[in-house]
């Protein structure tokens, strides 16, 4: 996960910080994105009446604040191509649960890796991983290879694929009607 201080920008040197109603603008923006240009930074001040060290500056503050807590990429699978997403949940016993989610997160095809606590009696799963594919026959496959590779055939494990594509977005900063 990359927070802003990795990522490279240019300082344009404001002189003063930005309006309350430009730093608005500028979480409104945000809710849609960074925008696919080789200087993201920059046309978001432009957009927002900004300079583009205010930007940075804003969104490091509310790094720090805890307002955004990460930045990060919504996928959107289907219009992909990628029909078949599995969640795998896994029974781990909990001295092996960091080892075995450790390597299942270094699979290729394991897009997502965590631990949630087991809900017993009825839910004993304490590790998750998501394989996505084209067809749900190539996943399965690719989940037996996982299994094979790793060593994992004496852990219990349901797969549960998806069956609605629920809409995805980022975060939400600005109130309906707000901006």
């Amino acid at each position: 996960m990359k927070t802003v201080d990795d990522l490279e920008f240019a300082a344009t040197g404001a002189a003063q910080d930005p309006s309350p109603e430009a730093e608005c603008r500028l979480r409104g923006l945000l809710e849609q994105g960074l925008p696919l240009t080789p200087r993201p930074w920059r046309t978001l001040a432009e957009q927002a009446g900004m300079a583009e060290d205010q930007v940075m500056a804003c969104v490091r503050r509310w790094q720090a604040d805890g307002m955004i807590k990460r930045l990060g990429l919504v996928v959107r699978h289907r219009r992909l191509g990628i029909r078949a997403n599995a969640m795998v949940v896994w029974d781990v016993p909990d001295a092996r649960v960091s080892e075995v989610g450790r390597r299942l997160a270094h699979e290729t095809a394991v897009t997502l890796c965590y631990r949630r606590p087991r809900r017993l009696p009825d839910w004993p799963y304490n590790l998750f991983c998501m394989i996505h594919g084209a067809r749900r026959e190539r996943v399965e496959a690719e989940l037996a290879a996982i299994v094979e590779r790793l060593g994992l055939s004496d852990l219990e494990h349901r797969v549960l694929f998806s069956t609605h594509a629920y809409r995805q977005c980022g975060g939400r900063y600005v109130r309906q009607g707000a901006a």
